[in-house]
């Protein structure tokens, strides 16, 4: 449910109006109320939430997820870019004592047949 107009990632000034001990109630621009959970208070750990946090403070929040019964929580945390994913190199295993066993039995499987059918 997306009443508030507001989209998830969107940036939204809000206002906090009251505090407890796993987050903050924030109102929206529209009057709305939304939840800052205190994972969402710092890219740091949070132990104590007003050491980050006060009645009264105005900050940039982001909509992280709007649910269905129209509940909005909100994050203070910086937006990261995306982690490069480092190129995916092969490992270098030494398959050659593999390769030398698997040629040699199939060398031996190859001459048995022969041997057979002569």
């Amino acid at each position: 449910m997306q009443e508030s107009g507001f989209k998830i990632n969107d940036s939204v000034e809000v206002q906090v109006t009251k505090i407890h001990s796993f987050g903050a109630i924030a109102t929206l621009p529209d009057g709305k109320r939304g939840l800052i959970h205190i994972s969402q208070v710092s890219d740091d750990f949070v132990k104590d939430i007003n050491s980050y946090l006060k009645v009264g403070d105005k900050l940039q929040a982001w909509i992280k997820k709007i649910a269905s019964d129209g509940k909005i929580d909100l994050t203070l945390r910086k937006k990261k870019k995306p982690a490069v994913v480092p190129e995916v190199r092969e490992k270098e295993f030494k398959f050659s004592h593999l390769e030398e066993k698997m040629n040699e039995f199939l060398s031996r499987a190859e001459n048995k047949t022969e041997e057979k059918t002569v």
